[in-house]
């Protein structure tokens, strides 16, 4: 069953067609990477799902109900979160606090700040391994552990949809393997779907369960992964070098 449904979703911007009439979905529960060349339209297109940007034309509809247009306030109390490449933390606040964030404002029943937020921050941080660095500034954060933080205070807010954007540039082999495991668990440990940009092909293949590719922001294909990276087309616009590598 699809929680996130995209209908002819287009951008312009000026006389440029950064999304150009998509139609897609991503079924409930599962793990949908989105790929292709730099310009493609990817991020633009996950900015519209979350509110960041509006439409010029089509229709989002998220667990059945119409968001084209819904401020992203109001996306993310209905249940969808997104954790973008470059941290966006308050620096003036604690870890803690930056995550309680996410559990005050994740709803639309705002919690107050009581034991219920207290708890679902220490949660999240747990489970991204930085409990213990709670009452530390942010400031203190290496930006691997900020990139986990941004996921720790999403996932405090309990939502049924969790976007990624390029979540794993620039990290090693070993940060990348964490990060890899932990968005599967999340996934399997809170029940959320995921919708996910990515350039580092090692972590499409090892995590996503289908793919859909864009090009000057039209689909190029979609399908299961290892279909999808060996179709002609993807190899031709998406470096198949590398590609193959992976």
């Amino acid at each position: 069953m699809a929680i996130l449904e995209l209908d002819k979703i287009a951008k312009h911007f000026g006389g440029l067609a950064a999304v150009n009439g998509v139609t897609m979905k991503a079924d409930d529960g599962e793990i949908l990477a989105i790929v292709g060349p730099n310009g493609a339209g990817k991020s633009t297109l996950l900015k519209m799902v979350v509110g960041l940007e509006v439409p010029t034309r089509g229709t989002i509809k998220f667990a059945g109900g119409d968001i084209t247009r819904q401020p992203a306030h109001r996306v993310r109390q209905m249940g969808i979160a997104m954790v973008q490449q470059t941290p966006r933390h308050f620096p003036t606040m604690t870890v803690l606090e930056n995550v309680m964030l996410g559990a005050l404002f994740g709803k639309a029943e705002t919690h107050r700040k009581d034991e219920r937020t207290l708890k679902f921050a220490h949660e999240a941080l747990s489970f991204v391994g930085l409990v213990d660095r709670g009452h530390e500034p942010v400031g203190n954060l290496n930006l691997n552990e900020q990139r986990f933080l941004e996921l720790a205070r999403a996932i405090a807010g309990q939502p049924r949809l969790l976007v990624l954007d390029e979540v794993m540039a620039g990290l090693n082999d070993t940060e990348l393997e964490a990060f890899i495991q932990i968005i599967r668990t999340i996934r399997d440990q809170f029940n959320m779907t995921i919708v996910w940009v990515e350039h580092v092909m090692k972590a499409v293949m090892s995590l996503a369960e289908r793919i859909v590719v864009l090009n000057f922001g039209n689909i190029l294909t979609e399908g299961l992964p290892g279909d999808v990276m060996r179709h002609p087309a993807v190899i031709e616009a998406y470096l198949g070098e590398e590609i193959n590598h992976a």
